[in-house]
């Protein structure tokens, strides 16, 4: 997979991410900032780094795995894998402008 191929991936990814919601804030989890990172290989792995709205948060084992599975549908992907990470906490500032102005913020 080349560089071109690569991004083309991970522009396909971010649009997986964008249709992910946290159940408890109405924005998907791309524009609330808890993407932190996303790496693919010239082999196809992707990797997600992400955290949560908080180490308590009523999804903390289902929407990692929802993440890992939808991302590991794409065409191209052939191994999917997500860590989560608190370092550094997540804060309402990782939000896009968009999330923001949608929850009244702006």
């Amino acid at each position: 997979m080349n560089k071109e191929e690569i991004r083309n991936l991970e522009e396909k990814i971010i649009v997986v991410l964008k249709n992910i919601y946290d159940p408890e804030i109405p924005v998907n989890i791309y524009d609330l900032g808890l993407i932190y990172e996303i790496s693919i290989t010239e082999t196809g792995n992707a990797k997600v780094l992400m955290t949560l709205t908080s180490p308590n948060c009523p999804v903390a084992e289902s929407m990692p795995a929802q993440v890992k599975e939808e991302v590991g549908y794409l065409d191209g992907v052939t191994e999917s894998e997500v860590e989560i990470t608190f370092d550094p906490p997540w804060n309402q500032d990782m939000m896009t402008e968009e999330a923001k102005l949608e929850l009244g913020l702006l």
